[in-house]
């Protein structure tokens, strides 16, 4: 992969065409191009990968599987059996922990673990939206953090400072919320259209930004602090500001996971159907061309990074305007905003592929406790099989050369004819 497009200009002698680069696009920009939005099928072995790898992690520091390799050379099958026990255990447990739970008597109770999957897919769907359309712009967004916390401060405040009916408060708390992550995700894409600032940088002081200030109104009597109450924390979210339980109290699911859907459709629509998503996709391909070709690319960095930090806002709003009624504090992001990182990646930046990269990475929340729970696997497992997603995401070669898949646009040698084989003899 060179550093330049290249084109090839004839020789005056009229011999062989000698190329001529032209600096169109940058390495790292294709490169990002290229993880974001390369093959699905890249994605699925990167997952299968990932669960192998960790399957050997969870086999190899049990306790009995380690006792039976004392013995392996007398006795293997008691370590293929321990292993396997383990292995299988753990993942029947994130299976039963995050999809369907056997052990209980009727389906309605069996099917509560796949509500807390989806509960817990909402902000990250949401996030990795922001953080995917970003991707298609061909801007690195890993400020979703900063964005869903400025979101989750506007929106908890009109959660907890008014008494409207519901069909008014909550509306104008989730606007106020995605507002606030909008305008934290425009100012950096107006900083970088504007100056010609990194928006990674830019991103990573606008999160430590956003969490201090979070922090400091959550301690100031007046601003997000509850009165009377010396804890950082903010009042309870008034019930007319709650998003309602989509199938009852008895589960966690709530309008949020409806929302999000509807969200990914717009996204879709937006990035595959309108103009803007074509000039979306075309500064995310070449912006040198797309600036030829007469689009101001400045504002479409502006636009792209507006909409990525409403897409985030929606995140945080969901957060504090779910079953929350005790109150948030400076935490409520819990991990989301990096979280939504790996989702984008692994969802190829594409609005479906997001959907279910969130609620495959839901279901790894909920079952590892579960896991945890039932096999003392540490949490901490999670972690690793997330890590390694993106390890392997972002190295396509190594999946190919692991799983022997032929390189993008790469064609197969034409077989030669026997009249070819016979000349050749």
């Amino acid at each position: 992969m060179s550093d330049a497009t290249t084109t090839t200009t004839p020789t005056p002698a009229g011999g062989p065409a000698a190329p001529e680069t032209r600096p169109d696009d940058s390495r790292g920009s294709r490169l990002l191009r290229e993880i974001t939005t390369g093959n699905a099928a890249i994605s699925v072995l990167a997952v299968v990968l990932a669960l192998v790898v960790s399957g050997l992690l969870i086999g190899f520091t049990d306790p009995t599987v380690q006792s039976t390799l004392g013995y392996f050379a007398s006795r293997p099958t008691d370590f293929f059996q321990a292993f396997g026990q383990t292995v299988g255990g753990a993942y029947s447990s994130l299976f039963q922990g995050a999809v369907y739970n056997f052990r209980v008597d009727g389906f309605a109770a069996g099917i509560r673990p796949l509500t807390e999957t989806l509960n817990y897919s909402v902000p990250l769907i949401a996030a990795g939206l922001g953080v995917a359309l970003a991707f298609r712009v061909g801007l690195f967004n890993i400020g979703a953090r900063g964005q869903m916390l400025v979101a989750a401060g506007a929106a908890g405040w009109v959660g907890f400072s008014f008494d409207l009916p519901l069909a008014v408060h909550l509306p104008l708390a989730l606007l106020a919320g995605i507002a606030g992550g909008a305008v934290w995700g425009g100012l950096v894409g107006l900083l970088k259209a504007r100056t010609g600032a990194h928006e990674v940088i830019l991103t990573i002081m606008l999160n430590y930004i956003a969490f201090y200030l979070i922090s400091f109104a959550l301690r100031t009597p007046g601003l997000l602090q509850a009165p009377g109450s010396p804890n950082p924390k903010s009042p309870a979210t008034l019930p007319s500001a709650v998003l309602p339980d989509l199938f009852g109290a008895r589960y966690n699911l709530n309008w949020g996971f409806i929302l999000v859907i509807v969200v990914t459709a717009v996204v879709w629509w937006l990035i595959n159907r309108s103009t803007l998503g074509f000039r979306f996709r075309a500064v995310g391909e070449n912006p040198h061309a797309a600036r030829t070709a007469g689009m101001d690319v400045k504002n479409i960095y502006l636009y792209a990074m507006l909409i990525s930090g409403a897409l985030a806002g929606v995140a945080g709003s969901t957060q504090v305007l779910g079953t929350l009624t005790t109150g948030f504090t400076a935490g409520i992001d819990a991990g989301i905003g990096f979280d939504a990182i790996t989702v984008a990646l692994l969802g190829r930046s594409r609005p479906w592929g997001v959907f279910g990269a969130g609620v495959l990475f839901g279901a790894l929340k909920a079952g590892g406790y579960s896991m945890q729970a039932a096999n003392g696997v540490p949490i901490d497992i999670v972690l690793v099989v997330q890590s390694l997603i993106v390890l392997f995401v972002a190295a396509p070669p190594l999946v190919r050369s692991i799983f022997r898949l032929p390189a993008p646009g790469a064609r197969r040698a034409p077989r030669a004819s026997k009249k070819e084989a016979v000349v050749t003899k």
